[in-house]
């Protein structure tokens, strides 16, 4: 496809993402940073708006605070006192520019394609997002003793390029040239309750009742969301 820049741009932006995530996860806890990212889907229409004039109707506008209602409710097991104990440090404002680039490309994924397949874009963004990472981390790279990693170290290793990354690449520019970029954000808010049903069946242990209206708010955004597409 022509102009091969933008998939060191696209892949460049999830890139910084991942890294930016990565570098504020050693620096803060999970819980306050899955906080941050309810503020995704928010970015994510603002940049649709910029770059593309999407509107947000009112309806999407509703179930995208639902869901960051649900999904606050679930981060913080719906304990009052750990939301108002929330605190904003350097790990924290790393996440966010992580999550407002992640909203960015969202949005410059329709702007920037050319109408090639959805396999030869996510290919060219992923070698993009390789190219970035190596120049953002090559050092380390060489200084790693792969040898003496454990398996568990690998299949993270696998899962992350080909789930995470390459797989993400393909499902996103698909829902990008369909949806707005705040619907396709706002569809993370279902993380927190699949992390929920895995860590469930994975341990035997699963969440206070309490969380429930989280998830429950959750259920009722991307159901919201999914109408007002199918209405459209």
């Amino acid at each position: 496809a022509a102009a091969p820049w933008r998939y060191g741009v696209i892949g460049g932006l999830f890139a910084a993402y991942f890294v930016l995530m990565f570098e504020a996860l050693r620096r803060a806890d999970a819980v306050p940073l899955a906080a941050v990212f309810t503020l995704t889907p928010a970015m994510g229409a603002l940049c649709g708006w910029l770059l593309l004039a999407q509107r947000t109707s009112p309806r999407a506008a509703l179930a995208i605070a639902l869901g960051a209602a649900g999904a606050l409710w679930v981060v913080f097991r719906g304990d009052w006192a750990a939301a108002a104990a929330f605190d904003v440090g350097a790990g924290e404002a790393l996440y966010f520019v992580g999550c407002a680039l992640h909203a960015l490309y969202a949005a410059l994924v329709r702007r920037l394609n050319r109408g090639e397949p959805a396999v030869v874009f996510a290919l060219g963004s992923f070698l993009g997002a390789m190219l970035v990472a190596l120049a953002w981390g090559g050092g380390a790279l060489v200084a790693t003793d792969w040898a003496a990693l454990p398996p568990v170290a690998w299949i993270a290793i696998v899962y992350l390029g080909l789930g995470a990354t390459a797989g993400s690449f393909l499902l996103m520019r698909y829902g990008a040239m369909r949806l707005p970029a705040g619907k396709v954000t706002a569809y993370g808010y279902a993380v927190p309750v699949f992390v929920i049903l895995w860590e469930g069946l994975a341990t035997g242990q699963w969440v206070a009742l309490a969380v429930l209206p989280g998830v429950a708010l959750i259920a009722a955004a991307l159901a919201v969301l999914v109408a007002e597409h199918d209405r459209a």
